[in-house]
Parts: C-alpha cells; structure tokens; sequence
C-alpha cells in the first residue's frame, strides 16, 4: 500500500500491566493484518510489556513502533500491604504523570496525519486525551478500548446513569444487582477518572476484550443505548491473548508441571497490582498446606511505578517458618515474573486461585481452567460474579462483603478443596474446559470473533 493511502494505528494504554498487556496484544492482531502500529508510553512502560509478553515470538513485532516518550519525575511511593482498601494508591502518580504523554502524543499524529490517509487512536478508555487529540487532525479518528469485561462496563455505566430499569437488567439475579462497589476504588482514583475521562464522548466506537461465548448477553446489552452513544460503534474481538503458546524459554515451574498429573496443581497469582497483608499471606499459605493439593505459588510485591527501580531493595515476601521445606515436592514458591499464559495452558493445571484480573480471567477462560475468586479492588467484584454466578466456572474464596476482615486460612482450604477435590469442583472444571472449546472457536478462522475483529479491521481500513 502506498505511503500516502496507508491506514496506521496508535495505542495508547494506560502503564499498569493488565492494560499494557492487552493492547500490545492488540497491536499484534492489527500488525498481523499488515497495518503499522504505533504504542506509546514511557520508556520503562514500554521496556515492561515487551519484556513480560508471553505467547507471541519476538520477531513478529517488526510492524509495531514503540515511541518511548518523556514524563517528568513523580513519586514512587512503595505499596501499602496493609491498607483496608486494596486499590493500588502508589501508582496514582505515575497516573497522573500520563497526562503528560499528551504533547508528544499530538506532535506525533500530526506528523502522521501528513503521510496517511488515516489515523486511528486506540486508547485506554480511562486515558481520553487522546480521543480529542485525534479530533484535531483532520484525518484521526479515536476507539475506546475497555480492559475490564462487558458485564463489568454494564454495570459501571449502569450506576453513573443512575441504575434506570430496562428489561436486560431487571432479567438479572438481584444479589448480583444489588452488590455495592463500595471500595472497589479510592476516592483519590475516582477524581482522576472524572478528570481523565473528560473527552470520552468524543470516540466514535469501543472494543471489547472478551467474547459472545463469555458474555454474549452482556455484548449485546453495553451495545445498546443509553450504553453506547449512538451512532458509534461496537466490537468484541477477545480473546487478544495468544490461544496456541509456543514458549522457547523453559522455566523451572514448567520443568516442575511436566512431571505432575493432568489437572492436578493450583495456580496461585494476585496478579501485579495487588499488595497483600502479612497476616493474610500466612492464611494463604497455612490454607493452601492444609488442602494437600499441589501449587504453583507467584508470591510477590506489588508492581512499582518503574519495576525497573530498586531492584536490589525488593523486600521478599516472608512465608511462616520453614514453610517452603514442608511442601517441598507439594507446592512451588515462585518470587520472580512467571510465564502465566503457558501455566495456565500446561495439562497438569486444574485450578486457579486469583484476584480476578480480567487479564487473568480471559487467559484461564481461553485455556479452559476454573478459578476460585478473591476480588481485590475495581472491577474484580463484578468479574467474580461473573465467573462464579453466570458462567459457574469458579467458586467464590473471598467473599467481597468480607474484604476488611483478615482471610482465615480455612476459608482458603476449603475454596481450594472445593475447586481441586470435590465433585463441584469436577463440574466447575468440566464447564470451564467447554467454555474454553467454545472461545477457541469463536476465535478460528469462521468463528465470531474473528469476524468481529474482520469487522473492525474493514472498517478502519474503509476507503
């Protein structure tokens, strides 16, 4: 295609992990179609995702561009394990110093705007800068990409329009209706949303990470006014990450998988943004022993702003006293970055404890493993729901009306037990593989989301 009738994209994620991740995701899926994709953040934001992609080879990225853009000094507060709400208020810094990728970002669609006919900015909803940087080239056009679920998005949306009646609400189970998102957020983040998505009217459509065979129902109703403006449009093309892992790094949890039975280890991870308290890892670990089922255990610190900083002054997390001896050969203890999407895809994992990350959540839907829930903070309570009340593959570990009590190790053993060694468990597992067959499908060639995504590329494409 000729230079001055090409089509490019440019991403702009917000820098926590699970954002970042899914948007490199998606530019790999647009530069397969032969589009150039250009992502921008900060240099260390960029060096993090490429450095924790799992799944895609290394030497497919040629057609993305990363532009490493300068943001002033901010402070790195280290994480609070023990704060009662568990959203992660040391990164609202480095948040907040992304308002400063706004210049950069309109030096460089004005530079791209001289040599293509069109110039498409996908950003992270919350980062909406860039929907009205886009408006003011005369080629741009801005899609908001959602990093949580549709059913989440609903409910969001739902709440700021004051929870009106409609008939895909009222069809609803009431306790899930009715579960308050108190405290899934601070108030500190809430003033950066209102402020940070100042110009979220002004993109002409939306994307999904999820897909019909998850939550068609929910697909259907966040496409429906008063939830999506009309006029824009709507597409869910999930899931982005890799379906087939071909890894040529071996780590040593894969190496300890491979001599395990079919679906017989727990995988244990509260993802990159959660900070847990030292009395509740002990209930984890106390739990996770008394369960006699097999782990793989991720135990680590919150993300910093800059994973990069202060690496020699990371604080290992303490388990109780000789606590790794006593399960040795039963769990595994992993302190560093683990390779999630190729665990989860391994046959020896049956189970999945997590924080319900969506993130998380399509990576062991995709791969057909069941989870059992404990919700931290923003959109994991609606998550759980989803997976434990409506898809039921999963069990709740952590109730959310119990967050500001301390976990008690048998809550843990009995989720785990459940899930690993029970005949709810069998069932949970039995849908959870089904589930993961029907998103397979909707990805391949002929199925849904592929031609959702089809969609998508056509359109921007469009002459």
């Amino acid at each position: 295609m000729d230079q001055e009738h090409q089509v490019v994209v440019v991403v702009v994620p917000l820098p926590a992990q699970g954002h970042l991740n899914q948007l490199l995701h998606f530019s790999h899926l647009v530069s397969d179609r032969q589009i150039p994709v250009h992502y921008v953040g900060a240099a260390t934001h960029n060096r993090q995702v490429k450095n924790r992609v799992h799944g895609w080879d290394p030497s497919a990225t040629s057609n993305i561009h990363f532009h490493d853009f300068p943001i002033p000094s901010f402070p790195t507060p280290p994480p609070d394990t023990n704060a009662s709400n568990k959203w992660p208020s040391h990164l609202l810094p480095m948040f907040e110093a992304t308002a400063h990728l706004r210049q950069p970002l309109a030096e460089l669609l004005c530079s791209l705007s001289l040599t293509c006919r069109r110039v498409v900015v996908v950003h992270d909803n919350v980062m909406s800068f860039a929907a009205k940087e886009a408006t003011l080239i005369p080629n741009g056009e801005a899609y908001s990409f959602n990093s949580c679920s549709a059913f989440g998005v609903m409910f969001y949306k739902w709440e700021a329009l004051g929870r009106p009646s409609f008939p895909g609400i009222e069809s609803l189970n009431q306790d899930l209706i009715q579960l308050s998102f108190e405290d899934c957020m601070t108030s500190d983040f809430m003033d950066f949303l209102i402020k940070h998505m100042e110009f979220s009217e002004l993109h002409v459509g939306e994307i999904y990470n999820t897909c019909y065979p998850i939550e068609g129902k929910f697909i259907d109703l966040v496409s429906q006014e008063p939830f999506l403006k009309a006029g824009n449009k709507q597409w869910a093309f999930g899931p982005l990450n890799p379906l087939s892992v071909n890894s040529k790094s071996v780590h040593r949890c894969l190496e300890w998988l491979d001599k395990q039975s079919p679906d017989s280890v727990l995988y244990v991870s509260f993802g990159t943004m959660t900070s847990i308290s030292d009395a509740e890892i002990t209930a984890i670990a106390i739990g996770l022993e008394k369960s006699e089922q097999k782990f793989i255990w991720v135990l680590r610190q919150a993300d910093l702003s800059d994973v990069y900083a202060n690496q020699e002054q990371g604080i290992q997390i303490k388990l109780p006293e000789g606590y790794e001896e006593r399960v040795k050969g039963v769990g595994m203890i992993v302190r560093d970055w683990a390779p999630q999407l190729e665990i989860l895809a391994h046959s020896s994992t049956g189970g999945f404890l997590t924080h319900c990350g969506w993130n998380s959540c399509m990576e062991s839907l995709s791969m057909g493993v069941p989870m059992a829930a404990w919700p931290m903070h923003s959109d994991q309570p609606r998550n759980t729901m989803l997976i434990t009340e409506i898809l039921k593959v999963g069990v709740v570990a952590r109730e959310w009306g119990n967050r500001k009590e301390v976990a008690s190790p048998t809550e843990i053993e009995d989720a785990v037990r459940k899930l690993m060694a029970s005949d709810d468990g069998k069932d949970m597992r039995k849908r959870a593989e089904g589930l993961g067959v029907a998103i397979r499908e909707s990805a391949s060639k002929e199925g849904k989301s592929t031609a959702e995504f089809n969609s998508f590329v056509s359109h921007i494409s469009r002459v």
